[in-house]
């Protein structure tokens, strides 16, 4: 049985995006593709609702590049359960108000369908060492396993060829 990883939309509208002429921007569709062309096969790829409704917004070639990455994935419903984690992580949790959605995501990656990993590029919320830190101290009283959140660089497999 392969690894499930989470696919957050950050991670999803990076593989898809047209390229970027910032430096920054570019590193990251980069590696976000390098990872996806290389990588996801030894994944079971999983994304939620809030995923799939925030990969729908926007023009209609960007929906449609978001959307062929989609079809790769199973979508998990939203259970009433990971709505309850949610809310906990923002309230009294280490999410703000505003940031709901990355709440949801955390939820639903590490609750009820136990994802071992959860892919984004979002540091100010998801990727966030003190908020990982408050999170998984949140999910383990629910009683569940926390995903370990990181980047597509951080889940590269290991390359047999390189220099080491």
């Amino acid at each position: 049985m392969k690894p499930k990883v989470y696919l957050e939309t950050s991670f999803v509208r990076y593989v898809a995006g047209r390229l970027s002429e910032d430096l920054s921007t570019l590193q990251r569709q980069l590696s976000s593709q390098r990872w996806w062309e290389q990588e996801r096969h030894n994944f079971d790829l999983v994304v939620s609702q809030t995923v799939y409704e925030e990969c729908l917004r926007g023009n209609e070639q960007a929906v449609q590049g978001r959307s062929a990455i989609l079809q790769e994935t199973t979508l998990l419903p939203l259970t009433r359960e990971i709505l309850e984690v949610a809310r906990r992580l923002v309230n009294p949790g280490p999410f703000p108000l505003k940031a709901e959605a990355d709440a949801l995501h955390v939820a639903a990656a590490t609750t009820v369908y136990g994802c071992e990993f959860l892919l984004t590029w979002s540091f100010r919320h998801i990727n966030n060492a003190q908020m990982k830190r408050e999170a998984s101290r949140i999910i383990e009283e629910y009683g569940y396993q926390p995903a370990t959140i990181c980047s597509p660089e951080e889940l590269m497999g290991s390359d047999p060829e390189a220099e080491g």
